[in-house]
């Protein structure tokens, strides 16, 4: 896999110095600048207005777009999970409504499956429902939560208990309502929403009847992937930060480079991003061949979000009390870098449920 220098040149030079004003909801014009270099949507499909990247092309340059958090957003890719879900499996009649404003970003879709009181890793817990009357139409009550962008939202995909286990439905804009904005680690950007009784079109139900977890589990394994070169790119920012400190702090007669301690941290902060980057790229290659790869993608993630805890404590302590102020960027960095070990999974989960799988391998070959 290789980058691209003008994706990484554009997050570098104009996505990372908006930041703050971009964590604050502003910063839109960012998007039309990014159209007029030619940066826009580049892996949503050319028949839709984006520029048709095969997903084995993006996967090459998604660390560099995902040096910043807010790098998929103004590059106009952070739709790919929901265009590639309604272009697979969403009725005719929505795909028209949706998809050329989806990807254009004239409209957004949240995705709505994490509810307040059950527990992430065992979504056979999900209470929201719904039920199908007479004439076809869905009924959708309950409350999810952790719901990225509700507020601007004109669409909400959202994973419901029917009759037939779990499906999706998607719910409009003035059907749920906006019950709170969640403070997640002095940010916001996270909603809980509630569903009363709202009424939603047979032509909003996203595959069929009780596809429900097999869909949420084809978003989640490339959601995965995603997530986990996009926090090796911002891991990679990290290190970049950390040694132009480490060489260019005077300390003595010398320069913080010089003493062995923080040699360490510069060792052990690429050992554990190189390794991430490698697992991340296997599971990428995968992904895009159209496997599940459950390990894969599980190792991946999982050593993605600790090679970025650990890249960006490492720069924070080699900056000493600067790194803990917002110009440097390394606070919202470790921000993101604390989510991301529960984010789509805590830990734990990968790590159980990964070990069980091997082990399960290794009972099964034929040559035990």
């Amino acid at each position: 896999m290789t980058g691209d220098s003008q994706l990484r040149r554009f997050v570098d030079d104009v996505v990372i110095p908006a930041e703050p004003e971009l964590d604050a909801g502003g910063g839109l014009e960012l998007r039309k600048l990014a159209q007029d270099a030619g940066l826009w949507a580049r892996p949503l499909p050319a028949e839709l207005g984006g520029g048709g990247q095969p997903l084995a092309d993006y996967f090459a340059v998604a660390e560099d777009e995902g040096r910043s958090d807010h790098g998929p957003d103004v590059v106009g890719s952070s739709s790919l999970l929901t265009v590639r879900m309604l272009t697979a499996h969403a009725h005719p009649e929505l795909r028209d409504a949706v998809l050329t404003d989806l990807v254009a970003g004239r409209v957004h879709v949240s995705y709505a499956m994490t509810e307040p009181g059950v527990a992430g890793s065992d979504p056979s817990g999900l209470r929201t429902a719904a039920e199908r009357g007479a004439d076809g139409w869905w009924t959708v009550t309950g409350r999810k939560w952790f719901t990225s962008g509700a507020a601007r939202a004109d669409l909400v995909l959202v994973v419901v208990r029917t009759s037939d286990a779990f499906s999706i439905v998607a719910v409009p804009a003035g059907g749920f309502r906006i019950e709170r904005e969640l403070d997640v680690l002095g940010t916001g950007g996270q909603h809980e929403i509630s569903f009363d009784a709202v009424r939603v079109p047979p032509a909003h139900l996203i595959g069929e009847p009780g596809q429900g977890m097999r869909l949420a589990g084809e978003r989640l394994a490339l959601g995965r992937t995603l997530r986990a070169l996009r926090w090796i790119g911002q891991a990679q920012r990290c290190l970049d930060l950390l040694a132009d400190r480490a060489v260019s702090r005077a300390l003595g007669d010398g320069v913080l480079a010089d003493q062995q301690l923080v040699q360490r941290l510069v060792f052990e902060s690429e050992l554990e991003v190189r390794s991430a980057r490698l697992l991340a790229r296997e599971a990428a290659g995968l992904v895009a061949a159209g496997e599940r790869a459950p390990v894969e993608v599980s190792l991946a993630k999982v050593a993605a979000a600790r090679a970025l805890n650990t890249a960006v404590d490492a720069a924070i302590q080699v900056y000493g009390a600067e790194g803990l102020t917002a110009a440097t960027g390394l606070p919202r960095l470790l921000r993101v870098a604390r989510a991301a070990r529960i984010l789509d999974g805590a830990d734990e989960l990968h790590v159980t449920t990964t070990a069980r799988r091997l082990l399960t391998r290794r009972q099964a070959a034929p040559d035990r």
